[in-house]
């Protein structure tokens, strides 16, 4: 099989996610659309029409566009976690033709301000209640929606009223002039995680993250019955597609908490609202194991993670305890999401039987997205199946480039294809499997020691609860040998050098075993917001530690 392309060809999607937006509140009507922990829940109905409302305020109170023209302030922030009102906020600023930019609540002032100085925003939309807890000075003005709702008039709902109720979808597109809207046009900026250094700038385009969501719907086949739980913020690319837009343009619909570390509250929201598909990380699913009551999950049947590998222990202790075994997912950023995903035997249709899902893979692309791998030295040899490499990617879902960066745009493009970072192979059925992650390597004696290897066969020694994450691999510079492989721990069950004998006996190459002063311990392992590992966190720990 050619493993630069999937058979996808004849995928077709529709781009004009705003009026797709307005045509999936209308067809869910007085059936609930959007809901959240706080109590908040809104119809198709309801969300279209404050969807309205909010976006004739907006544009007059803060964007006075009767006096300014769009491309004067295009970008406009937003700082508000996954919550009914940072969904309408995110439809009103659409609906007006501006770029709504979700930024990352749980990084420092100063890169919140770098972000902000990047993406050119002047204003960003918030809430009191967000920036008593965040007590941070922006680089912007700072809009509150509690007073823009206090500036709502008798005209601005008679208004919204008549375009929500009475206007055919067509003339309300026209009166929008959401006819110059481009399939390339930039929907949305979102920042790296930062994982690995500073964030980047990740503009989107329509045509990104329509093809990216209706890519994943024709992988896992979307009901009009199926709500989303909705835990990962809008600032991370997955949260920003995998929820917000899905939501809004499939005819589903969503229920949403601002913090996925709260398994007792989102218990409570899923119970509610019969959640059935779940989107997470690992480490988000380990908070729900010991919190969450069995029956509280009956309703979900799709459980799908990305951002890191999911251990095979914690997707045993997931099926037994909620009767639904987690599947892998993979993207990044830069590419809309959504790569791949593995389909739950629940959501194949018959023809794809048994060839739908392989645990242990990330899953095939989805449809109009293809895979490679290449050479590691040069990227310039395409491997065969099964041949390791360097993962790349093309298809409708790949940026344009970094935010004002050239540069680094060209460092990750190769002839149209995306380099991921991530070392892979595709196996002969299409599968991508995911064997570590480039800036996840040791170069030891000249060898490229992969930390992932290393991770799991620790995980395997360490076993017990699948609750916390008790272990992370990266490596500091030695004089020596280049690099010396690091352990850092919050708990292990018996002494390094017991450990260190059963990796030996697992098989691992030497090169790969560290060395009993390489394990070290820590009060806890550095997360992301986002539920990824903090690698550049990770780094320095391990520096400061060793």
């Amino acid at each position: 099989m050619n493993t630069n392309t999937q058979p996808s060809s004849n995928f077709h999607w529709d781009w004009n996610l705003p009026r797709l937006f307005i045509r999936r509140c209308r067809e869910k009507g007085a059936r609930i659309k959007v809901a959240d922990s706080s109590g908040v829940k809104l119809s198709g109905n309801d969300l279209l029409l404050r969807t309205l409302a909010l976006k004739r305020i907006i544009d007059r109170e803060v964007l006075q566009s009767r006096f300014k023209s769009i491309e004067d302030e295009k970008h406009v922030g937003v700082l508000l976690p996954p919550t009914v009102p940072a969904v309408v906020v995110n439809m009103a600023l659409t609906l007006s033709r501006r770029v709504a930019v979700n930024l990352n609540y749980t990084v420092s002032e100063s890169i919140i301000n770098r972000c902000i100085e990047q993406a050119q925003i002047k204003h960003v939309l918030t809430s009191r209640k967000v920036m008593e807890k965040l007590g941070m000075n922006l680089n912007a003005q700072v809009v509150y929606l509690e007073d823009l709702k206090d500036k709502a008039t008798l005209g601005d709902k008679i208004v919204a009223f008549t375009q929500s109720k009475l206007m055919p979808e067509g003339m309300l597109a026209s009166q929008f002039q959401l006819h110059k809207n481009k399939p390339d046009d930039r929907l949305t900026i979102i920042f790296t995680s930062g994982s690995t250094g500073i964030p980047k700038g990740v503009p989107l385009t329509f045509n990104n993250i329509a093809s990216n969501v209706q890519g994943f719907d024709a992988t896992i086949h979307v009901k009009e019955d199926d709500c989303f739980l909705g835990i990962l913020p809008f600032f991370h690319s997955f949260g920003y597609t995998g929820t917000l837009w899905a939501v809004g343009c499939l005819p589903c619909s969503g229920a949403f908490h601002y913090n996925p570390l709260e398994p007792k509250q989102i218990a409570k929201l899923i119970e509610t609202y019969k959640c059935t598909i779940v989107l997470g990380t690992p480490t988000f699913l380990r908070g729900f194991l010991k919190r969450i009551e069995p029956q509280q999950f009956k309703t979900v049947d799709v459980v799908v993670v990305g951002a890191e590998k999911m251990p095979i222990p914690l997707a045993q202790a997931f099926e037994e305890r909620f009767g639904v075994r987690p599947i892998e997912g993979y993207g990044t950023t830069e590419l809309s999401p959504v790569v791949a995903v593995n389909v739950p035997p629940s959501r194949a249709r018959t023809l794809e039987g048994k060839n739908a899902l392989r645990e242990g893979s990330v899953g095939k692309p989805i449809p109009g997205v293809h895979a490679r791998a290449v050479s590691l030295e040069d990227h310039s040899k395409v491997l065969g199946p099964d041949q390791s490499g360097m993962i790349e990617i093309s298809g409708p879902n790949v940026m344009q480039g970094y935010l004002n960066q050239p540069e680094l745009t060209a460092k990750v493009m190769n002839n149209g294809w995306y380099i991921t970072g991530d070392v892979g192979f595709v196996d002969a059925d299409g599968f991508i499997h995911i064997t570590g992650r480039e800036s996840r390597f040791s170069k030891i004696g000249g060898e490229m020691v992969p930390h992932i290897q290393i991770e799991e066969e620790l995980n395997k020694i360490v076993g017990g609860d699948e609750d916390i994450l008790k272990l992370a691999v990266c490596g500091v510079p030695d004089e020596k040998k280049g690099e010396k492989i690091i352990v850092l721990y919050t708990e292990l069950p018996e002494e390094p050098d017991a450990i260190i004998k059963k990796l030996i006996a697992a098989g691992l190459p030497s090169i790969y075993i560290p060395s009993p002063d390489g394990f070290i311990k820590v009060d806890a392992i550095p997360i992301l917001g986002t539920g990824k590992l903090d690698l550049r966190g990770l780094q320095t720990l391990a520096k400061e530690k060793a």
